[in-house]
């Protein structure tokens, strides 16, 4: 399979001109045989939101998704959006598109709420994590902060994916930061590759709005931890790399680190610490 990674950038709130750019980049990862295409988070409508219209959010099955869809025909995508949901809801999703049609959606889980991220202002958080069939294999997405959380990709691999995808939009500031995001990631994809024994797809954006600026660096880790393509830092890109799920399985033979994970144990430990007064 012939994964590729749009590390582009984005105009906040106009959802028109990313999409154009969107399907220029599908139109080029097609012509280099690409199965899969993957933006990042919000590709299609920028980051952050803030205060912008109430006319951002767009439906799932909208004419921008619609029309990305048609645009890729059978080369499957995943595009990150602002999500209109019922009920004056709003979510940050990422859809994946598959012969035509939008065949799973994401919403994401966890929206940082610290320092300048207000995600939490402005989103509703998913209410479910779910590894889904594709034509080229099991999978799962992830969107940024949610990949920060160690048990939801043990679930997605639990639930049989065999490939996390984790779009983001990661950047850094030009104060002092608490951490090295960049060095953090690289980190955080190569051990859950390891110890999950699963392909991981990191894309990440770049570009620069107000003072954020996100420095790409996308790349694909392999079951064994290597990095096997990666992006330049801050220059939009279109990395391909060709991905075997035969290693997966390999892999997971090999050394069987995915096989007993004992979720009953786990339930049942989740419940006490729930019971005594944890993180409800």
């Amino acid at each position: 399979m012939r994964v590729a990674l749009a590390q582009v950038d984005c105009i906040l709130g106009d959802t028109d001109e990313n999409l154009r750019h969107a399907k220029e980049v599908v139109a080029e990862a097609k012509a280099r045989g690409a199965d899969l295409i993957v933006f990042p988070e919000l590709s299609l409508s920028g980051y952050p939101l803030g205060e912008l219209d109430d006319e951002i959010p767009i439906k799932a099955r909208s004419k921008p998704i619609n029309s990305l869809a048609e645009e890729a025909g059978e080369t499957a995508v995943v595009v990150g959006f602002c999500e209109e949901g019922r009920d004056l809801q709003t979510y940050n999703s990422a859809a994946y598109l598959e012969e035509g049609a939008l065949l799973h959606l994401h919403r994401k889980l966890y929206l940082p709420n610290y320092r300048i991220y207000e995600e939490r202002k402005h989103y509703n958080p998913g209410q479910s994590m779910r590894a889904f069939d594709t034509k080229l294999g099991r999978m799962a997405m992830l969107i940024c902060n949610d990949a920060w959380q160690p048990f939801l990709p043990f679930i997605a691999v639990q639930d049989g994916a065999q490939v996390l995808i984790i779009p983001a939009d990661s950047g850094s500031y030009p104060y002092s930061e608490p951490l090295d995001t960049k060095d953090y990631w690289r980190g955080i994809t190569r051990f859950y590759a390891r110890m999950l024994e699963s392909y991981v797809i990191f894309v990440n954006r770049v570009g620069k709005q107000d003072n954020l600026v996100f420095w790409g660096y996308s790349h694909v880790v392999d079951p064994w931890g290597t990095v096997v393509a990666e992006g330049p830092l801050h220059e939009e890109a279109l990395i391909t790399v060709d991905i075997d799920l035969d290693h997966v399985r390999r892999r997971r033979r090999e050394v069987p680190l995915v096989k007993e994970a004992r979720l009953a144990l786990l339930s049942k430990e989740l419940k006490r610490l729930a019971e005594e007064g944890g993180d409800l």
